[in-house]
């Protein structure tokens, strides 16, 4: 058994030492804070890739996104055929005094249309104005980093593989197609 009074000796003692060492206080306003790569902060809309699915509405537990849409109809591509329908974005909120910050939306979304951005500075003095609707969610994509490098050594995914393919299969089309007309009209200059 320790003597009397040791346990606060020891108190006293760390007391003392963590007094007598420099701060490591970070002056926030001033001095911005160094984030991970890939921190969540706010989430940014890329507009263009939603096809208005609700996936992120319905698969949200907070219910803290709002999606409404209308239904146009596309004319035929080709004579004799069908008319299209497809469904455009009208409204497009996320209510972030809601929001958890759990990130299914963006993981269920199965077009790439959500994105985390590191932007962590959009305190409101009024709670409905946390409601950022698409034009404010747009602006947070322009935020999103990059996404990391692939692995130099990985297997090239096949849509990249087939989509390089096609691309050179029309290049070569082309330039074809280039050397063969550059070749005619010369041709066609020698009249018998």
């Amino acid at each position: 058994m320790g003597l009397p009074g040791s346990g606060l000796a020891k108190g006293l003692a760390v007391t003392l030492r963590t007094m007598t060492r420099r701060s490591h206080t970070a002056h926030y306003p001033d001095v911005q804070p160094h984030l991970p790569a890939r921190s969540r902060g706010v989430i940014g809309l890329f507009e263009e890739n939603c096809t208005v699915c609700m996936l992120c509405a319905r698969e949200c537990p907070d219910w803290c996104i709002y999606i409404d849409s209308h239904k146009e109809t596309v004319p035929a591509v080709t004579p004799g055929g069908r008319e299209r329908s497809r469904n455009v974005l009208d409204r497009f909120a996320i209510d972030f005094s809601l929001c958890m910050y759990c990130g299914i939306c963006i993981e269920v979304c199965p077009f790439d249309a959500l994105f985390w951005s590191p932007e962590f500075e959009y305190a409101e003095t009024d709670i409905r104005e946390l409601t950022h609707e698409r034009d404010k969610l747009r602006e947070w994509m322009w935020t999103v980093p990059e996404p990391p490098p692939l692995d130099p050594a990985a297997e090239e995914p096949k849509e990249i593989a087939a989509a390089r393919k096609a691309a050179d299969k029309a290049a070569a089309a082309a330039q074809q197609a280039a050397a063969e007309s550059a070749a005619e009209p010369g041709e066609e200059g020698e009249r018998p």
